[in-house]
This record gives C-alpha cells, sequence and structure tokens, in this order.
C-alpha cells in the first residue's frame, strides 16, 4: 500500500469512527493521541501548561484543566483534519490518565471545596505516618487518604462539606461522563485496595471511620471515594455535556464508550508492557517513579516505598521521587540564555543534543562535584520543602561535563534511596528496566546514567516516545478488543510483537562514579537541610 492510499485508508476510518482516543494530563503537557488498526498513533494534540505554588499549595486551577483538555483535543483535531482532511467526530472509544495521588475534595454538588493539591505536596506527613502505623501499611504523603486526614488534623472547615474525593483523571472522567469512577491502578493511589476483591480494603475502611468517629463527620469513607471498575470494561459514556466540554466545536458525538480513568503510573506500564511479575519500568521526567512487579508482598512496611497495583491488580512496589529533571532543564536554559547573549540562536533540540552527550565524558564520578535538585520536597529523603543547590569543593573538577553528570545524578539521587530498599533489604528481582519520559530524550546518555543508578539494565521500546497517552489509548482499546477473554497481558503480547529495544547494561566505571557520587549526596543532605531552614 502506498502512502497516498495509506493516508485515504486511515481518512476512511477516522470518518468510521473505528479509530481510539487516549488523553494524558501529564505535570508539563496535557497529550491526545488517536490510535487505529495496528495500535499505531495516526495524531496527537498537546497543551502546555504548569503548575503554581499558591499559599504553599502546588496546585492548577480547575478551570485551567478543563480549558486544557479542550484545547488539546482542538490540536488533536487540526491535527487529523492537516493530515487527512476529515474532521475527528467521533471515536471508537476512549481513556484518560492523569497524575496518580493528589486531593480533589467536592461538595453535594460537585463544586470544588479548596484548591486541588497535587502529588508534589509534601504537607502531609503528620497525617502519613499516622495512617500508616494505623493500617500496618505505607500511606504516601501524596496519597489522596493522606490529604483528607491531613486537613482532618488541621481543623480545616472543608471536610465536613466533603462528599466526594477523587484524581485528576478521575475528576475529568466525571465531567465528561457524569460518573465517579477510577482504574485500579488510580485507585491504589487513592486508598489500598484489596487484591483479592479489587475494590478498597474494607477492613482499613472500616479502622479510618472508627479512628475518626470523634469527629463526627456526616459521611462515612467508603461513600466519598469512586468505584474502581476492572480493567477492560466501560466505565461510562460521553453525555452531551461531556462531549461539548471536550470538543467546543460542537462536532464531537456523544455516546462515546470511555475506559476506567488511570494514574499515569498505569499508563507507563502499559506503554512499556510491564505488568508482568519480574517486569519494571522507570518513568522520569519532572518526577520519576520505579516501578517493580512482584512476585510477593515485601516482608514490611517501607514508609519510603508506595504499594500500589497494576491496571490488572497485580501488586507493584514503587520507588518515587518528587524531583527529577526540573532542575537540570533550569541549568539548561539559562545556558540557552547565555547563548542568546552571544548571539547565537540555540534550540532546544539542539541544546539538549549537544549538552548531555557531555556527560559520557565525564569524570565517572562527576569530578567531586555535588547538586540537589529539589524543586519541591523530597519525602524519600524527609524534606517538606526543597532547596536546588550545586556545591563543589575549591579542587573539584569544575569541569561543563562534570557539571552536566553531576546534574544527571543528582537527578536520581532520591530514586536510588528506594531501589536500594527494594533491591537491598527485600530483595527484588528485576530482569529488565524499560524507561520513558524526558530523562531518556537523549537515549544514549539517559540509558546509561539510569543504568548505574539501579545497577540493571535498561532499555526504551521504540514506541515508548509515544507516551502516557498512547498507553492510556491501549487500554481503551483493550476496553473494545473482540476477544473478550483475552487478558490484559496478552493484549500487550500482540501489540508489542516485534517491538525492537536498545537495552543497555551497567558498565562498570558509570557503577563505581554513581555509586561514589550517592556516598557524597547522602552525606551532603545537611546542606539541603541547612539551606531549608536558612534560605526563605
Amino acid at each position: 500500500m502506498n502512502n497516498a492510499q495509506e493516508t485515504r485508508e486511515t481518512a476512511k476510518a477516522i470518518e468510521e469512527g473505528t479509530a481510539v482516543l487516549g488523553v494524558e494530563l501529564g505535570s508539563t503537557r496535557i497529550k491526545a493521541t488517536l490510535i487505529g488498526p495496528g495500535h499505531k498513533p495516526l495524531a496527537s494534540g498537546t497543551y502546555g501548561w504548569e503548575n503554581k505554588l499558591v499559599d504553599g499549595i502546588w496546585t492548577y486551577d480547575m478551570n485551567d484543566v478543563l480549558t486544557g483538555v479542550s484545547s488539546c483535543f482542538a490540536d488533536l483535531a487540526a491535527d487529523v483534519e492537516k493530515k487527512y482532511g476529515v474532521a475527528l467526530k467521533n471515536v471508537s472509544g476512549a481513556g484518560l490518565s492523569g497524575m496518580m495521588h493528589g486531593y480533589i475534595a467536592l461538595d453535594s454538588a460537585g463544586n470544588l471545596l479548596v484548591p486541588f493539591r497535587t502529588w508534589r505536596n509534601n504537607i502531609t506527613q503528620q497525617a502519613s505516618a499516622a495512617l500508616t502505623r494505623l493500617f500496618n501499611y505505607p500511606i504516601p504523603q501524596r496519597w489522596s487518604i493522606a490529604h483528607l486526614y491531613q486537613a482532618i488534623l488541621n481543623g480545616e472547615e472543608h471536610v465536613s462539606q466533603v462528599r466526594y474525593i477523587t484524581t485528576l483523571a478521575g475528576y475529568v472522567h466525571w465531567k465528561l461522563t457524569g460518573i465517579m469512577a477510577i482504574g485500579s491502578n488510580e485507585a491504589s493511589g487513592m486508598f489500598p485496595v484489596d487484591i483479592s476483591t479489587g475494590d478498597f480494603d474494607t477492613q482499613k475502611i472500616a479502622a479510618f471511620d472508627e479512628h475518626i468517629a470523634q469527629y463526627g463527620f456526616p459521611w462515612k469513607l467508603r461513600d466519598l471515594l469512586p468505584s474502581i471498575v476492572p480493567v477492560g470494561e466501560t466505565a461510562g459514556t460521553l453525555t452531551e455535556e461531556g462531549a461539548r466540554l471536550l470538543d467546543s466545536s460542537g462536532r464531537l458525538s456523544a455516546g462515546i464508550p470511555l475506559c476506567p480513568p488511570e494514574g499515569d503510573a498505569g499508563t507507563g506500564m502499559v506503554a512499556t508492557n510491564s505488568i508482568r511479575t519480574r517486569t519494571g519500568n522507570v518513568s522520569a521526567g519532572t518526577s520519576v517513579f520505579a516501578m517493580l512487579v512482584l512476585e510477593e508482598e515485601l516482608s514490611k512496611v517501607h514508609p519510603e516505598i508506595d504499594l500500589v497495583l497494576t491496571p490488572d491488580g497485580k501488586l507493584v512496589a514503587m520507588a518515587h521521587s518528587n524531583n527529577c529533571t526540573s532542575d537540570l532543564d533550569a541549568w539548561l536554559s539559562l545556558f540557552k540564555e547565555a547563548a542568546a547573549a552571544l548571539g547565537l540562536d540555540v534550540s532546544e533540540d539542539e541544546l539538549y543534543g549537544k549538552l548531555l552527550p557531555l556527560a559520557l565524558d565525564a569524570d565517572s564520578d562527576a569530578g567531586g562535584l555535588l547538586s540537589y535538585g529539589y524543586v519541591s520536597g523530597e519525602h524519600v529523603t524527609g524534606f517538606s520543602e526543597g532547596r536546588p543547590l550545586f556545591v563543589r569543593t575549591p579542587d573539584a573538577a569544575f569541569t561543563l561535563p562534570n557539571f552536566i553528570r553531576a546534574h544527571l545524578f543528582a537527578a536520581l539521587g532520591a530514586l536510588r534511596v528506594g531501589v536500594n530498599i527494594l533491591t537491598e533489604e527485600e530483595g527484588v528481582e528485576v530482569e529488565e528496566i524499560r524507561g520513558h519520559g524526558g530523562f531518556f530524550k537523549t537515549p544514549d546518555v539517559g540509558l546509561r546514567i539510569m543504568a548505574a543508578a539501579t545497577h540493571a539494565p535498561v532499555s526504551t521500546l521504540e514506541t515508548a516516545g509515544e507516551g502516557g497517552a498512547w498507553g492510556m489509548a491501549l487500554l481503551a482499546a483493550y476496553m473494545r478488543r473482540a476477544d473478550r477473554q483475552q487478558t490484559l497481558p496478552e493484549y500487550l503480547d500482540g501489540v508489542f510483537a516485534g517491538s525492537a529495544r536498545n537495552a543497555v547494561r551497567p558498565d562498570p566505571a558509570d557503577v563505581a562514579g554513581f555509586d561514589a557520587f550517592f556516598e557524597r549526596y547522602t552525606t551532603g543532605l545537611k546542606i539541603e537541610a541547612a539551606a531549608v531552614e536558612n534560605v526563605s
């Protein structure tokens, strides 16, 4: 089939409404991906945005959320029309994903009670510690239940008015369908899920209700939480109001089935085909998290480790760090300004493509340089706030390659703390880690540095660059599968059959260099603590 014929066939499929849509609300952009037969991406749309620190809370305005989703869809529709000359009026299925965790509290009329509290906040330490003890189960600060309980401990007035709590993806799904539902992975970032039932853990819910009974709230916890819809099932259909919200042009049809909304961790597992036991993936961008699918439960509770689920309900150990590439990106932006001051017009791709590979020629331990990219707090190392720092001794090898390498190492410093717990303390084995996200934008660099930090082979699939929106589209396509008995792992094996990947094994010199840097990083955490205390 020649290109012109393929374009005509694709245009016909889009007109007939057989394509599938995935949308993901990431930390710096919202992306929509339309896929066709063979799960190949046909068109995409994006919308850039940033979180804001308002009154000490990292948040996104909910009007920006809805405007962003609509603008992203409009960008996708424009791409469809440009490539295929047809209007995007219908799809066979759709799905929404978003940043996991956080706290969206609504009253009985669906009104937002307090600004959206994102995963990036480290303001629930008291609640996190208390609930971890109550449940004998790790409850990270980012989880919805930690935010709810912290609001109770703070005596916040809105708590008595809460009738629903949900996540970002759950909120947008509700606005589009009128259904308050989420998928298994997303649910496991709100409250512990019982693997045997696929629903929220009833014993822990009862323990929480009893624990807060003294406050006399007019609700029970289970009434606040969304329903959990199994992977592959329909979680609602696009309403007329939802269709207008998503597509302001008025062309998109109502009635489109939506699969359960999922977290970005879940779509990352799907987009890298990492949902079987002994597989793992690492998502590295604004934040970084490694997810290892477990063969058995961990031996004890580790507050540094999240326990979440795959979209199809298997237990996953998640080592999460709030900070990854933000500080490195800020430094590269500064270098771009310097280039402009010298009269040089350097694109972002050129900047990253030229500077990041320098790290591979640096001293293995980054020449004694030290960096902390803590733009926000970092729960793994015990910080509720962050102060980005760069530190060196007078005799350190202060070169550009070492500077770049130090910041790449620092981006994975907190992650390494969690990975050590899983591999050294718990003996978790993983055959290969599959990477995706902006850290791998320059693949040779990202793979080598990540392999050094995790002591494991790291690969990227040729499709990994499609990202979470593509992973969400795959979940929506699975909902529409012809064989209803086919499991998600079996379905994904078909999707990824023949996909090439470029695995990089840890280089002994890189490993030794990262280990030396990590020892310096750990010792120097007192410097970061002093900066938080003394730099307001």
